[in-house]
């Protein structure tokens, strides 16, 4: 007996909805699957091996817990959190540093789109992990884009992180999620597994393809609609790749005490929810922490900044949609990823 089945992914922080096409086979011993939860949101993977099912969890539950530990802003006694409580005796491990050191380099490329100290501005709107009472004006911005840039943070030699200003606060929300992904899959080919999909919290890595049929995974990106409904706009054929899609046409917050709406997505060096252009910007590279990350810079930038990026790296695709200045929705694709787009 076969059965199509379609697992539909709400990414919860940037409320992009991915649909995954996949064709299973009820007679196939081989696959396996496993979910859970891991930083504030869901993971899923589909695998094709004979490796244990309760062996395969107890070590997902092992290694996210590491990455939990580490990154987490949601975990009050992770090493992340630490730090930004003022500790500064914290020895950071091998995964904040590959995360810390990633993140300069893109935040170097962007030209400070993409900041990781960004954190007190999030919290402030109300999408982060903290809660924030006061009034969000001007005078408030101002003050707290004070303790944003990373070049406030430095990873010393001994693996401590000093900061410029103890409130400089650090959240790696727009490339942990994706680094997790990463982290996932190289556990799932020292296994020697080859055929697999991750999904968290709607970021995606695709390894090889869909056994037994031997056919690629297909993701689906949708389309930008405000009023709640949900439609596709293009499937995508994936292998070997990772993908996140970020966009800012449902994930808002409506100030309770000023009654504002804010977008998601904070320019770090306005200070301000950035209402540009961009619709959603899928992104599509070797590894998910850099997906993750530039799908983010991208929406902050908008498309002409992020088009101009884009001509100047090697190794990232992307699906842009945005409004041109009859305010009707284009769609921008690159070359690397054109031929798999339907």
């Amino acid at each position: 007996m076969r059965m199509r089945l379609y697992i539909m992914v709400y990414k919860r922080y940037e409320k992009v909805f991915i649909l995954i096409s996949y064709i299973c086979n009820n007679n196939d011993q081989n696959e396996k699957r496993i979910s859970g939860n891991a930083l504030g949101t869901t993971y899923q993977i589909i695998y094709f091996d004979d490796l244990d099912e309760e062996v395969f969890t107890k070590d997902m539950d092992s290694l996210l817990y590491a990455v939990n530990s580490s990154l987490s802003t949601y975990q009050s006694d992770s090493d992340i959190s630490k730090l930004n409580a003022g500790d500064t005796t914290i020895v950071i491990d091998d995964m904040f540093t590959e995360v810390f050191q990633l993140s300069k380099k893109i935040h170097k490329e962007s030209s400070g789109y993409f900041d990781p100290t960004v954190g007190n501005l999030v919290n402030a709107y109300g999408f982060g992990s903290k809660k924030f009472t006061t009034v969000v004006d001007s005078t408030v911005i101002d003050s707290l884009t004070t303790y944003v840039g990373l070049d406030k943070v430095v990873l010393n030699k001994n693996r401590t992180i000093s900061k410029k200003h103890p409130e400089v606060y650090l959240e790696f929300n727009s490339i942990a999620k994706g680094y997790c992904l990463d982290r996932i899959s190289t556990y799932l080919k020292e296994k020697d597994i080859s055929n697999f999909l991750i999904e968290l919290g709607g970021e995606l890595v695709a390894s090889g393809s869909k056994q037994p049929e031997n056919k690629l995974w297909v993701a689906g990106i949708e389309e930008p609609l405000e009023d709640g409904s949900r439609a596709i706009a293009k499937t995508v054929k994936l292998k070997d790749i990772a993908m996140a899609t970020s966009g800012n046409y449902r994930k808002y917050k409506i100030d309770s005490l000023s009654g504002q709406k804010y977008v998601h997505t904070i320019n770090p060096l306005s200070g301000f929810p950035e209402q540009n252009d961009m619709l959603s910007a899928s992104v599509f590279a070797q590894t998910c922490a850099e997906a993750d990350a530039y799908a983010t810079t991208f929406m902050t930038m908008g498309f002409k900044k992020s088009k101009q990026l884009l001509d100047s790296l090697q190794s990232i695709d992307a699906y842009l949609m945005y409004l041109n200045t009859d305010n009707e929705i284009e769609v921008y694709v690159t070359k690397g990823i054109e031929p798999f787009i339907n």
